[in-house]
C-alpha cells in the first residue's frame, strides 16, 4: 500500500514540474510570439486602399469632383 501512495505522489510531482516548466516557457516566449496589432487608423487606411480605386480618366475625375461640390 505505501508503494502505491509513493507512485501516486511521484506522478503528481512530475506533472506539477512539467506544468511549471510549460508556464515558465510560455511567459518567456510570449512577447516574441505576440504580434503587434496595427492601429485602427492603419487598418482603415489599408481597407480604403484595397477597396477604392483611383480614377485614371481626367474627365471622369472632374465630373466626380463637381458632383461632390454640388452636394
Amino acid at each position: 500500500m505505501p508503494s502505491t501512495l509513493v507512485i501516486f505522489i511521484v506522478i503528481i510531482a512530475a506533472t506539477a514540474v512539467v506544468a511549471l516548466l510549460a508556464f515558465i516557457l510560455y511567459r518567456i516566449l510570449r512577447p516574441r510570439l505576440k504580434e503587434e496589432k496595427p492601429s485602427d487608423e492603419q487598418i482603415l487606411e489599408d481597407e480604403m486602399k484595397r477597396v477604392l480605386q483611383d480614377v485614371e480618366d481626367e474627365e471622369v475625375a472632374k465630373q466626380i469632383s463637381n458632383y461632390k461640390d454640388d452636394e
